[in-house]
Formats: structure tokens, sequence, C-alpha cells
């Protein structure tokens, strides 16, 4: 794994942090409303990494993830990606939204779209507060859930939908409802050049 991650200047870090924090807290209170109980998030972190080595902060290609996936469409296209562990999933539909597991390793339909449900509004969340901050309209597609390898769920958007940006924007999060702690990755990886169209809306343009 690479260990160096591309180096932005602070302040492009200080908005994309305040971008992610904003949109935290109107995903706690989105989920809150959807799940009738006081839901909280964490401030989430941000980072920015090469795309090669997005499988290997998951645990590897190898490891086995639920993923809520959504096209990103607009002045700055890319792909959205929630990426959660098996046994958070479960967690996060037992525990938080109060749905019973129906089989241990399958999810029953209920669970399918209480998850893409969840996708959905993180991604809505957070694409609302970069849309605020960058006047850039941007909005998601309809969300698709796979159970799978993380190499292969990266390499089926990427068949899909053609050249991915060399970069992606990690968002590191974690949903509390009590003591209830569920953890969480959200992956924004744009079509080449949008993150210059991003920072260039901000008035910082990448150089």
């Amino acid at each position: 794994m690479t260990n160096s991650y591309w180096e932005l200047p602070e302040f492009h870090m200080d908005v994309l942090k305040e971008v992610g924090s904003i949109g935290a807290g109107h995903a706690a209170t989105a989920l809150s409303q959807l799940m009738n109980r006081p839901i909280e998030m964490t401030v989430p972190k941000v980072k920015f990494l090469p795309f090669e080595d997005i499988a290997d902060l998951m645990g590897g290609a190898e490891q086995v993830v639920v993923s809520i996936y959504l096209r990103v469409v607009g002045d700055s296209p890319g792909h959205l990606f929630f990426i959660i562990e098996h046994d958070c999933a479960k967690e996060l539909l037992r525990d938080l939204a109060g749905i019973p597991a129906v089989h241990d390793e399958e999810y029953s339909e209920m669970e399918q779209s209480a998850l893409c449900e969840i996708g959905n509004i993180l991604a809505g969340s957070y694409l609302s507060s970069l849309a605020d901050f960058t006047r850039l309209w941007m909005t998601p597609t309809v969300p698709a859930m796979a159970v799978d390898m993380v190499g292969a769920i990266l390499s089926y958007a990427l068949l899909q939908y053609g050249a991915m940006g060399d970069h992606a924007l990690l968002i590191d999060t974690a949903l509390f409802a009590g003591t209830r702690r569920v953890e969480g990755h959200f992956l924004l990886i744009p079509d080449p050049g949008a993150f210059e169209t991003l920072f260039k809306s901000l008035g910082v343009p990448l150089e």
C-alpha cells in the first residue's frame, strides 16, 4: 500500500472537512427522522488518496463488504459509494433501524431497501453540502446495493461508467444511537477533471 496521500493545500482540506461536518449534521437529522430516534454522527475524517489505494484502506481487494452505490450527475459528475462491513451493516439494521436480521449472511428485500435509503440520505446530505459551498448542480441517481469484494465493486463501477479520476475523497464516519456505534466509509470518486471543477468554483483552483 502506498502511504503518500495526495497533498492538498491546507485551505482545500479545511473546506472539505467543513463540507463533511455540515453533511454529517444534515445526515444525522434526516436519519433521526427516518428511524424515529436520535441519531448522531461523528465529525468525519477526510482523506485524499490515490485510486489504487482505496481497496487497501477497505481491508484489501478481497474484503467482502456491503456497498451502496450512486452515480453523481451534474456539473461535477462522479461516483459515490457508502461502504460498510457486513457485520456493521447488520448492526446498523438491527440496532439503529430496528429491523431484525432475517438471514445472517443474506439480506431480505426490507433490509436492502433500508440500507439503500440510508445510503441515499448520506449521499444526498454530503452532496447538498458540497453544492452549497461550490454552487454547482450535483444530484445522485437511484442507489444500488451490492454485497461483494471491494475490488469487484470498484471494478464493476469502472466497467459500467468508464474512466474514473485518479484520486478519491474518503470520508470515514460513525453513526451513534445511544451507546451503539456503527462505522462506515463514504467514498467520492469524481470523473477525470471534476476535482478541478469543484475547487475552481471555490476560487481556489488546483495547480
